[in-house]
């Protein structure tokens, strides 16, 4: 590499560290170990880095921008969490570039490296499904690659690795106490349908199995996979012909939906018949009729919160954030569950 060709960009890949790091060793910041301003500072010594401006702005936010990528934001769940990230973004002076991955590893990879080419200050991945399924390290690397230019932020998703940084929603807690609760009602014919493997969803099955385990009922056949479409899921239902479900825990509030519609189908009586539990409290839930029970899993919240860490941490107060804070989940309780009064009465 020839001297003074470089830019920030490659001192900070060739040191190891994020572009923010490097802005702030080029400013004298105190907020940086002496060991990493030692390896900085050799790599712009071998290289022969001459930094501008814009070099140095980088480590005082100027470039104002923050990069978000999604799956896809057909998705009720991320195109709320888009909005909620952007709405916080901008009471910062920020800016945000959103992309969308799709859900193999290679746009998962080709997005994030599209996003540094634009000179991100930091980058949120939105999904479980960035974390991979927990097992195959593999699958995350380009995470760990990304952070070492610029800090990581995962929305209910945990990477380990330096510059990351995960907020996980407690699901398993959470479904392990509401298959707990439909169990404790005299429910035994309980069936969780979700549709993916990724983070989130492991999570969510381990709380329902859990659950069933302790109350002696049998798991077989009671996790089931179908297509996030709410017609699908009702056909999917339908042709269950002759299995008996006196309750579904949904891995969203789409599915949940087309349980509903399945159940309106075969004149089945929710609540009292048939109870159904949402995720996510997205605005499904409500515009349902009956409006459906659904796990809030406060996705306003963790996105200013979010937010709130990312322009500490461009601040230079990285060694004050935790890397990992994990959020608890409540049930917003409607239409689609029996409530005290009304399971008294039942019984």
């Amino acid at each position: 590499m020839q001297k003074n060709t470089c830019n920030i960009y490659d001192v900070a890949k060739m040191a190891g560290v994020s572009t923010a790091t490097v802005s702030r060793v080029l400013n004298g910041s105190d907020k940086v170990s002496p060991r990493t301003r030692d390896k900085v500072m050799d790599v712009v010594t071998k290289v022969g880095f001459t930094p501008n401006a814009f070099a140095k702005g980088l480590g005082m936010n100027t470039m104002h921008t923050v990069g978000i990528l999604v799956p896809t934001i057909s998705d009720t769940y991320m195109a709320s969490a888009v909005a909620y990230l952007e709405k916080e973004l901008v009471t910062y002076g920020y800016d945000c570039i959103l992309s969308c991955s799709g859900f193999e590893l290679a746009g998962k990879q080709t997005k994030t490296e599209l996003l540094l080419s634009k000179h991100i200050d930091s980058l949120i991945y939105v999904g479980s499904t960035y974390a991979g399924n927990g097992k195959d390290i593999h699958t995350t690397n380009y995470i760990r690659r990304a952070a070492k230019q610029v800090p990581v932020f995962i929305i209910n998703g945990n990477v380990a690795g330096e510059n990351i940084y995960a907020s996980v929603f407690e699901d398993e807690a959470a479904v392990y106490e509401m298959t707990g609760r439909l169990i404790g009602r005299g429910r035994k014919h309980i069936l969780f349908l979700t549709d993916s493997h990724s983070y989130s969803s492991n999570n969510k099955k381990k709380g329902f199995r859990k659950a069933l385990k302790e109350a002696g009922i049998d798991e077989k056949d009671k996790v089931l996979y179908v297509e996030n479409d709410v017609y699908a899921v009702k056909e999917f239902l339908l042709s269950l012909e002759g299995k008996k479900i006196d309750a579904i825990i949904a891995a969203n509030d789409d599915i949940a939906i087309g349980a509903v519609k399945y159940a309106l189908h075969r004149g089945i009586r929710i609540p009292e018949d048939l109870e159904i539990i949402g995720y996510n409290n997205s605005y499904l839930a409500v515009s349902s009729s009956p409006e459906i029970s659904s796990i809030d899993n406060h996705t306003a919240e963790i996105c200013k919160d979010t937010v709130e860490r990312i322009i500490r941490i461009l601040s230079g107060e990285e060694n004050t954030l935790k890397h990992k804070i994990s959020v608890p989940c409540s049930l917003v309780e409607r239409e689609t569950t029996l409530r005290e009064s009304e399971e008294s009465a039942k019984l």
